[in-house]
């Protein structure tokens, strides 16, 4: 456990679940735990009470990645803790592979419908259809643009055009919207929806004031920084300040709350979690800030802030990592850009 971590209060200790089986950590209230192909191996599902109509059942919160393991872990959760009870609504805090990629599986298996924010809803759906723009291949311009020029790296990116589809192979066709500030019942419980931005499009994390309960997403972790990354899609964005804004949206909530994160353990210490967040990326600007006395592309900024070899996979998010720095120091007006003659921009001090 790092020093930041060991700050926090974990109030189940290591007490896992291993994929397949739940642990109970309120009344209506379960964690699940399933596998991921990626350096970050699991993702945490939560599993609530929900007697839609009167009749027995639960309401999912996120999914897991479609793969065989999780499926199969599924099948064990299916005959085991659910003991034959449906699931009446599937929940997505967000379109990412490893929160959406079983969401067609499972509502068509249940005939229950999808809630996410209509967002979250678009880019699922967009990026499952592998259109233009969000698929693969369109990543190259951009990575090239940004400093990627490793022929080798470029073509193993290449390959990945069917990355998302793989581990999303269906979105539901319809959904119904989740809003900032609206109101859920679920259960015994009425969860209120919280939106983000700057890890993804509009994502929804839910608090519930019975019991102080936030299921946070990825946007409140314990352990790592959530990845906000500026992606061929929305070249100009400028996702960091979206995210560091976001932060704000929870700075209301008692900070005993229990912390339901997507990754690592559930916690007590929000706020001083927030804070620790915030320190981060303020570090994280003044090294990049530091390293643009000369002019510095975004590949030239990965390895100031991550001091790791990284495979392509993890290399695509270093490189949107880093230039998300690059545009909040670059809207600040702290820094310039510049594309030089080779078509690749770089940042300097303005």
């Amino acid at each position: 456990m790092n020093l930041l971590e060991s700050q926090l209060i974990y109030p189940f200790g290591d007490d896992i679940p291993t994929p397949g089986t739940v642990h109970e950590l309120a009344p209506g209230l379960r964690w699940l735990r399933m596998p991921l192909p990626f350096a970050l191996d699991h993702i945490n599902l939560w599993l609530l009470d929900d007697e839609a109509g009167g009749r027995g059942g639960y309401s999912l919160v996120d999914c897991g990645a479609g793969t065989d393991a999780t499926r199969s872990a599924w099948e064990q959760v299916f005959d085991s803790a659910m003991m034959g009870a449906p699931l009446r609504r599937v929940f997505a805090t967000h379109c990412h592979p490893d929160h959406v990629g079983l969401s067609g599986w499972l509502c068509e298996r249940f005939q229950a419908p999808f809630w996410t924010s209509a967002a979250e809803f678009g880019f699922a759906r967009m990026m499952a259809a592998a259109l233009p723009g969000v698929d693969g291949p369109s990543a190259i311009p951009h990575f090239r643009r940004h400093g990627l020029v490793d022929p080798d790296l470029l073509e193993q990116m290449q390959g990945r055009k069917n990355y998302y589809p793989s581990l999303v192979p269906a979105v539901p066709p319809s959904y119904t919207r989740l809003q900032d500030g609206q109101r859920v019942a679920i259960g015994d419980r009425e969860w209120r929806v919280i939106t983000g931005f700057g890890h993804s499009p509009e994502h929804v994390s839910l608090y519930a004031e019975e019991g102080r309960i936030l299921i946070s997403g990825d946007m409140v972790l314990p352990r790592i920084s959530t990845n906000v990354s500026v992606f061929a899609v929305e070249p100009e964005g400028n996702p960091l300040a979206q995210y560091l804004d976001s932060l704000g949206k929870f700075s209301g909530l008692p900070d005993d709350t229990l912390v339901l994160p997507s990754h690592g353990k559930p916690f007590r210490g929000l706020h001083l979690r927030i804070q620790q967040l915030r320190e981060h990326h303020v570090a994280r600007l003044d090294e990049v800030r530091a390293a643009c006395s000369m002019p510095r592309s975004a590949v030239d900024i990965v390895p100031l802030m991550f001091r790791r070899k990284l495979d392509p996979h993890q290399l695509s998010f270093a490189v949107g990592e880093a230039l998300a720095h690059l545009h909040k120091l670059w809207y600040d007006g702290i820094l310039d850009r510049v594309t030089g003659d080779d078509g690749v921009i770089r940042f300097k001090l303005a």
